[in-house]
């Protein structure tokens, strides 16, 4: 019996495509020329999906896409100059359905720096169409392809130094659709991957350039979901109702890592693999490689705020590799008991507020060398709530016999500058505060930035009762060039 494919499954009954046969081989796609006029294709920024085609033939499909070097943030209070198709990062959606004839027109803005063109991994040609759409500033370029292969195809700029053209956010996604188009969701969102490579380290503030080094070396500076950090967090986290079915459409732009796609509290119920035509059922985690993709369809069953990482898991707390999908509706016990549990992993990220832009304007005033107290406690409020809540609560008061309180701490008024030294160099071994004996590790948090040090040490000195004053770059910038300072094991 003849192969059956995968797109033409869907949960409604729906009747299935023919099958391949002896002159019409499996994914051939050519269903003969264009009929109708034609048609420009509606193209979206992430996290947005175009709608479905909904055609029954094929047809001559427009795609207009604009090549815009601009600079835009890639974390709070941190710049970079993206190179993006469409002024976005990932580039513009695009969707076409199996056997059209898609003329592409490739616009380089007269401002761009750099030439650029586009490969596809969705057409049969040389270079995916690279070969064809070299444009250089202030000019046009068009060339035609028929969408001959079913499936969800990463696009990305393919001039020399490619990976340099990668790394600074030139990628996006194809879907060309089945003849018979995609099962039916409610939600469908775009979500790519990439890795960025920056002359500062994480959270370093003010403008980044690109570092090739760092590239070569495979070290990123961060693993982004949608070209930013917090992209899709607080009020920016992709919405669904309890009872709905999400789509997500997940690319991988690299250039270099291999992305291990979860979300946490979900189970996939099919996962196309590869953007193939081919899927998996009751997957948990599913592997991206670089300039590759993955379809995944799931059901929301019970309401809260759930989490898209990598599963990298470094990537996901310490570069930035996180997104929210915030779900609304009644509970079902029966489901899941309850218990919300956000701040663990996140903070203030699943709240939809957006309170991560005190951090922004710390670091705005920093620079300026003017920041006052209160910008810092803003700032180290939200760095708190994201950084040390777990251990230390929101309230400061630690965990009796665990972690040792940072409310009303005598051990911290005996020494307020010891602040920047612990969160610098870590603290293990036995502690005595507030009359109390704790013996837990608290690891080193040297990825914080000196800035984020001193934000983070003045918002505990003036909360829960502590003494006041602040803690300032300089005295995170002498504790980091120290060496690690003894334990006195006890408040004095």
């Amino acid at each position: 019996m003849a192969a059956i494919s995968a797109f033409t499954l869907s949960s409604q009954g729906r009747t299935m495509a023919p099958g391949p046969t002896a002159d019409k081989p499996a994914n051939y796609g050519d269903f003969g020329p264009p009929q109708g006029a034609p048609v420009k294709a509606v193209l979206t920024s992430p996290p947005f999906v175009p709608p479905a085609t909904n055609r029954k033939a094929p047809a001559k499909v427009i795609v207009e896409l604009d090549v815009v070097e601009k600079e835009m943030e890639i974390s709070e209070g941190v710049t970079y100059t993206f190179w993006t198709f469409g002024g976005t990062v990932p580039g513009s959606f695009i969707r076409v359905r199996q056997g059209d004839t898609v003329e592409f027109h490739l616009r380089n803005m007269p401002d761009s720096k750099m030439p650029h063109n586009i490969d596809l991994h969705g057409v049969t040609g040389p270079g995916g169409g690279a070969a064809s759409s070299f444009t250089a500033p202030g000019h046009q370029s068009q060339f035609t392809f028929k969408a001959l292969n079913a499936g969800l195809y990463v696009y990305h700029c393919a001039t020399a130094p490619v990976g340099m053209h990668v790394a600074n956010g030139m990628y996006g996604l194809i879907l060309i659709e089945p003849p018979e188009g995609m099962p039916k969701v409610d939600r469908e969102y775009y979500v790519m991957q990439g890795d960025f490579y920056t002359a500062g380290k994480y959270h370093d503030k003010g403008h980044q350039a690109f570092d090739m080094e760092k590239a070569i070396a495979e070290h990123p500076t961060y693993v982004l979901f949608n070209g930013r950090e917090g992209a899709l967090t607080n009020d920016k986290a992709l919405q669904a109702k309890v009872g709905e079915t999400v789509r997500l459409y997940v690319g991988n732009g690299g250039p270099n890592l291999v992305s291990s796609f979860h979300v946490i509290g979900e189970i996939f119920d099919k996962v196309w693999y590869e953007g193939g035509k081919h899927y998996q059922e009751n997957v948990q985690t599913t592997l991206i490689p670089a300039g590759g993709a993955a379809m995944m369809d799931f059901r929301l069953q019970v309401p809260g705020s759930y989490v898209l990482v990598d599963h990298s898991i470094f990537r996901a707390f310490n570069k930035g590799a996180l997104a929210i999908l915030k779900t609304d509706g009644a509970d079902d016990k029966a489901i899941y008991s309850g218990k919300e549990v956000d701040e663990v992993y996140l903070g203030d990220k699943a709240t939809g507020v957006p309170s991560t832009a005190a951090i922004g304007t710390a670091a705005t005033a920093a620079a300026r060398g003017n920041v006052t107290r209160e910008e810092r406690i803003a700032a180290g409020k939200v760095l708190f709530n994201g950084t040390c809540s777990t251990c230390h609560q929101p309230d400061g008061k630690g965990l009796p016999g665990v972690f040792p309180p940072l409310a009303g701490s005598d051990y911290i008024s005996a020494d307020v500058k010891r602040l920047a030294d612990i969160m610098i160099h870590g603290l293990q071994g036995k502690v005595t505060v507030n009359g109390k004996e704790y013996d837990s590790l608290m690891p080193p948090m040297s990825q914080l930035t000196d800035d984020e040090i001193a934000n983070i040490g003045t918002y505990v000195l003036n909360s829960w009762g502590n003494p006041g004053g602040e803690i300032t770059r300089e005295d995170a910038r002498m504790a980091r060039a120290a060496v690690k300072p003894a334990n006195t094991g006890s408040a004095h």
